[in-house]
């Protein structure tokens, strides 16, 4: 049902009337054993100009801690309904945390980039962790984290 809806609310924001297909992708992010509690991620889109294009996960429960993960909120001004029905737990320390998600042909190979944002109560934010253009060569290809997240790959 999450997949479900991650397509559904970025498939309806990206994709014109025919353009609709889609592609299985598999979002894989490797946490460091950094000594703190659970992190929250938020995984999101941005076109080839920097403009928020949509959201796809948001790890980590509570909204108070939402405004944290501050390119995210920046650019969705903390709007909930951005996140609403694709969210999980948050992440712990050396963990890994696997996602499928549907998401429209449309993204790859366009200038699309998925990024994360990482925070981690009592610990310093991190706001754009990762960022990672869509590619189709980029697929199974490991981006390291700058802080929290060890590594992060998506594959078809």
């Amino acid at each position: 049902m999450k997949s479900l809806l991650a397509t559904l609310a970025l498939t309806t924001a990206l994709t014109a009337p025919g353009l609709a297909s889609a592609r299985q992708v598999t979002l894989t992010t490797n946490m460091n054993a950094y000594g703190g509690d659970g992190a929250y991620l938020a995984y999101y889109v941005t076109d080839a100009s920097g403009a928020y294009v949509g959201s796809l996960w948001m790890a980590g429960g509570k909204s108070k801690y939402y405004e944290h993960m501050s390119d995210w909120y920046r650019a969705t001004g903390g709007n909930t309904a951005e996140i609403n029905g694709i969210t999980g737990a948050s992440v712990g320390a050396g963990r890994s945390l696997e996602i499928t998600l549907d998401l429209a042909d449309a993204l790859f190979d366009a200038g699309y980039t998925l990024h994360i944002d990482a925070a981690v109560e009592d610990m310093r934010d991190s706001p754009n962790e990762i960022a990672v253009p869509l590619t189709a060569d980029g697929a199974g290809t490991a981006t390291r984290g700058r802080r929290y997240i060890a590594d992060f790959t998506y594959d078809f």
